[in-house]
């Protein structure tokens, strides 16, 4: 009897039932090894932001170079470099500034400002509201702000500039991925800054062309009072699993900017597991 008691205990220990259980909630997700959550992700181009959240550890740089024109506002190319850092706590560190190339000169009251240079440094942090990094449904929350008395004397600027958003990234397939993005910014902390803020909402659907390249298209809408519009498409290649290269054109449809073309490309690599 006893020896009967110790095989039939042997066996359930060795099952594979009760081996998985002790395995971490990560290798128990089928879902650990799919395109979508493995393959490299940018919040760049476009409007939208991903709902991923970096992994403790892991250093993703994302640059980009963008022109605008044909709009009514003068052409403007623009440079740009977010640096995102993995941390404890499934939180996300970034810090970003964006570049002017040969903006316009613009007249303020205290005369002619060339409006070329660095703009404000940004810095935010992304929490990851999923219950782990490789749900289909990812929910994040974004919070940054500009840092005032940085950037060029022209761009400068001498209040916070804080903003949020809500980030949400469905999974379809093994692949596919839709993203959306509900937020809010403005320039100052006071009460009559709030009022002047402006609302943002983005949908972004991004797929794959082959084992390596893949696409993705945008509607966005920003503004309060008066609501502006567009759309950005763009195509993206990864040569290797640490990189991606991406081109973009863009397009705004309604609003002050009606009319405003962009144009850009895009490098991201990552270190990191």
């Amino acid at each position: 009897m006893r020896k009967t008691t110790l095989l039939a205990a042997a066996a359930l220990l060795g099952s594979p039932g009760l081996a998985l259980a002790q395995n971490t909630p990560e290798e128990n997700n089928p879902n650990v090894d799919a395109p979508f959550v493995r393959n490299i992700r940018a919040d760049r181009p476009g409007q939208t932001i991903t709902a991923q959240v970096l992994r403790p550890g892991r250093f993703q740089l994302e640059t980009g170079f963008q022109r605008q024109f044909g709009g009514p506002v003068p052409a403007q190319s623009l440079s740009a470099a977010t640096l995102r850092i993995g941390f404890f706590n499934s939180m996300e560190l970034r810090v970003s500034q964006p570049y002017f190339h040969s903006g316009p000169t613009r007249l303020t009251e205290s005369g002619p400002v060339d409006s070329s240079g660095w703009a404000p440094v940004i810095v935010g942090a992304k929490f990851m509201v999923s219950p782990n990094y490789d749900t289909r449904t990812q929910v994040a929350i974004l919070v940054e702000s500009a840092i005032p008395g940085t950037g060029s004397a022209g761009l400068r600027g001498t209040k916070w500039g804080p903003g949020g958003r809500l980030l949400v990234s469905e999974q379809i397939g093994e692949r596919f991925g839709l993203e959306a993005n509900f937020g809010f910014h403005q320039r100052g902390l006071t009460t009559k800054d709030i009022e002047a803020g402006q609302f943002l909402g983005t949908l972004a659907l991004n797929g794959p062309l082959g084992n390596k390249a893949g696409f993705f298209v945008e509607a966005y809408g920003t503004g309060r009072a008066t609501l502006s519009t567009g759309t950005t498409a763009g195509l993206y290649f990864r040569p290797s699993p640490l990189l991606r290269l991406d081109v973009t054109a863009g397009q705004a449809v309604s609003g002050p900017a009606a009319g405003t073309a962009l144009v850009g490309a895009g490098l991201t690599f990552k270190v990191g597991k």
